[in-house]
């Protein structure tokens, strides 16, 4: 799998994880709100910051639905007003943006019709997040393909079928740059759902880089997900899910965030390379595994025995693979208590 270069960051195997930090609806309608989310997310460590480029109109109608699902956080919404809720406002792109940049993170979103990609292109961004519930919505991945910039897409609510024809549809209409999200689209999603070994399968299978859009609670999910190979994770955020909104309840505060980073990139700096013996950074601990000792005073010819040895740690003496050697053996001199057994203490003469 070739790296990605997004601007100044590289996404890659032997990369550290790109960290997207999702705002979505959690800027409640305040665009104040919104660049403080932006300041959180830089300082919190976060590589990217991420919208959803949309409106109510766009992505629905008035009276298309209702949500009748006592299990979610959105139960008896309209799917417009819910929009219209979490919506973030076209015109505030641009200022989220450009705060984005200062603060050294990539931005980008996730469009959800043609119109909108014409917009952020217009605001020259430097790749395109396809959403699950868009990911079969092959006339927008031929837009968002035609435009030359890499696209992560995430796979939740997709057959096989449905991801192979959508990365066909990228690759025919001239996108060179796919990432693949494993992706479970529940809000939120729990452990005994997220299925992260499917994570090395995909790597298998579409031979494209491979990351996880995580909407469990906390953050074990994407460090194990690192581990089985994920380079790229997206997490929502917000100031206080105590604050509400309505993507607060399964999303990440700034320490969490912070977190987060830290973590993920400590799991792929772990993973290092096949490695067996001694590391040069354990070589000084060598000296604290158990090695054969002088337990009391021998004399010269006094049989060595379990009453006069003793394997205990440092490891000055005989490693204690020699013990059923030494043992039975008479001494070649007189020894003290205390003293690390050594090969010429042993009276190979009478063996």
């Amino acid at each position: 799998m070739n790296d990605i270069k997004i601007e100044n960051i590289t996404i890659g195997t032997n990369h550290k994880p790109f960290v997207i930090a999702e705002m979505s609806g959690n800027h409640n309608q305040s665009l104040d709100r919104a660049l403080e989310l932006v300041d959180a997310a830089a300082e919190a460590g976060a590589h990217a910051l991420k919208l959803q480029t949309y409106t109510a109109d766009t992505i629905t109608m008035k009276g298309a639905h209702t949500i009748n699902d006592p299990n979610s956080l959105w139960n008896g919404k309209e799917l417009h007003d819910l929009y219209k809720e979490a919506y973030t406002p076209w015109e505030w792109h641009k200022a989220i943006f450009d705060r984005a940049k200062e603060k050294g993170m990539i931005a980008f979103s996730s469009p959800f019709d043609e119109t909108a990609v014409d917009f952020l292109e217009s605001l020259n961004v430097p790749l395109y997040k396809i959403a699950s519930f868009e990911n079969t919505h092959h006339p927008l991945l031929a837009k968002v393909a035609k435009t030359g910039k890499p696209v992560i897409v995430s796979t939740g609510v997709a057959t096989n079928t449905d991801i192979e024809e959508s990365v066909k549809v990228l690759k025919d209409n001239g996108c060179k740059n796919i990432i693949l999200l494993k992706c479970t689209s529940t809000y939120p999603a729990t452990p005994e759902n997220t299925n992260l070994v499917t994570i090395p399968d995909m790597i298998n299978k579409y031979q494209c880089m491979i990351g996880l859009s995580d909407h469990t609670m906390g953050i074990g999910a994407s460090v194990a997900a690192v581990a089985l190979g994920a380079r790229v994770i997206e997490k929502h955020f917000t100031l206080k899910r105590s604050d509400g909104g309505v993507d607060s309840a399964f999303s990440l505060e700034p320490e969490e965030l912070k977190a987060l980073v830290i973590e993920t990139e400590r799991a792929w700096l772990a993973l290092g390379k096949v490695q067996y013996g001694v590391q040069a950074a354990e070589e000084k601990s060598l000296f604290f595994k158990r090695s054969i000792y002088i337990s009391r005073d021998i004399k010269k010819g006094e049989i060595f025995s379990e009453e006069n040895l003793k394997i205990i740690r440092p490891a000055d003496g005989l490693a204690p693979k020699y013990w059923n050697e030494v043992i039975g053996k008479p001494a070649s001199m007189d020894l003290t208590k205390g003293q690390p057994l050594k090969m010429d203490f042993i009276d190979k003469s009478k063996s």
